[in-house]
């Protein structure tokens, strides 16, 4: 079966995460950017990446990189790759985005232009012809450029992984899904322990830990691009992954997972969301103000993204807000908590340290993920000999 090298863009901060998912896949690392994982993979490879990952944005197939520095040796460049090897000739083929970082060629249009002529030019030649009919399957392309060095992929995905297909309804400023299934592995919570958001909104962050608790793959009822490219990628090696993802579900493991929200049209959101999930049955959504958390238990987790004032547009009752959270978690016994927050005086308000606090930039928001550890639970042998 054809290698290919497979590029997994994520959010910047994130790289370890999705590296781990990439390796728990049973797939080798080949280079670790920020932002972006490539890794060595066939076609099996894509649809599994594409079904199965919870933290990337997409998984692109390289087509090739060379260094570039004049936009001759961007259009010779790209020129010189195999695109007859991707693109049929009735395909449908454009440059859906072109980004640049600190290289001298800058301009994402003059680079999408001059890279989608050097194609054509090259198809040209390939299949004989002077005029393509670009009337079936589509192959997005998408160009990025670091220090004069071009990288050139297909876009294998389509809509962003970050859509599952289960949010149909939303809040005003809802969390990425990928970008909560991260927040989540970022922690050591497990499916064992208590789990609340007290601003779950739409409900994102409690239904992504109970995808994760039941092992159901982030990707399984939703449609790729790449499912049309039968030369590349056999529609039979689709069905076979999302049947293998099928056998790994097991949505009857019992958990404990919660979200509150003070808006009670947010929390029928939730709901339905949650309903189209299928993990209705795994949460306990209930209409509740911040202040009245509490919880009899000890060892559980808290976490969430509250409101920063990006989202709200008021940043005078944020102290007041972050002042409530941070009393209602030392109120708890023996928990941990995890927020996300844009506010820089999180910390302050809340009364507290965090253990760790992780910079993540969320799209060109700079947020912060802060880690209030709790005591670990005492081994269940430790609590009998106690």
């Amino acid at each position: 079966m054809r290698k290919y090298e497979l590029i997994a863009p994520c959010h910047f901060g994130l790289e370890a995460v999705l590296k781990k998912e990439i390796i728990d896949l049973g797939y080798d690392i080949t280079e670790s950017v920020d932002g972006r994982i490539t890794f060595a993979g066939d076609a099996d490879a894509v649809c599994r990446a594409n079904i199965g990952l919870r933290t990337a944005e997409r998984i692109l197939i390289k087509v090739g990189s060379f260094h570039a520095e004049t936009f001759e040796d961007l259009y010779q460049g790209t020129k010189a790759l195999d695109w007859a090897d991707f693109i049929p000739e009735r395909g449908k083929f454009w440059v859906k985005k072109a980004s640049s970082v600190k290289s001298k060629l800058f301009s994402p249009s003059d680079i999408q232009s001059i890279v989608k002529k050097a194609i054509v030019e090259k198809l040209k030649q390939s299949y004989h012809t002077d005029w393509f009919k670009e009337d079936q399957e589509s192959y997005p392309i998408r160009v990025f450029l670091m220090k004069d060095e071009v990288t050139i992929a297909l876009d294998t995905t389509g809509d962003s992984l970050h859509k599952r297909g289960y949010r149909k309804l939303e809040s005003k400023a809802p969390i990425a899904e990928n970008l909560a299934a991260a927040l989540i592995m970022l922690t050591p919570w497990h499916a064992d322990r208590i789990l609340i958001d007290p601003f779950c909104g739409s409900g994102t962050i409690p239904i992504e830990a109970a995808m994760i608790a039941a092992n159901i793959a982030p990707g399984l009822n939703r449609h790729f691009t790449a499912e049309a490219w039968e030369h590349l990628i056999p529609k039979s090696n689709w069905q076979d992954v999302r049947d293998e993802a099928r056998e790994e579900i097991n949505t009857d493991v019992e958990v404990d997972i919660q979200g509150y929200d003070l808006d009670p049209e947010m929390i029928e959101i939730a709901r339905i969301n949650a309903k189209k999930a299928g993990v209705d049955h795994m949460i306990h959504f209930q209409a509740r103000d911040v202040a009245d958390l509490s919880h009899r238990k000890k060892y559980g987790f808290i976490i969430t993204n509250p409101p920063y004032g990006e989202r709200i547009g008021d940043q005078d009752i944020l102290p007041s807000l972050y002042k409530t959270i941070g009393a209602r978690y030392k109120a708890l016994d023996a928990w941990s908590m995890f927020l996300i927050t844009g506010y820089e005086q999180a910390e302050k308000y809340i009364g507290l340290k965090a253990t760790k606090n992780r910079k993540i930039y969320n799209g060109m928001l700079k947020t912060y993920f802060y880690q209030f550890m709790g005591p670990k639970p005492l081994r269940k042998n430790a609590r009998e000999d106690s």
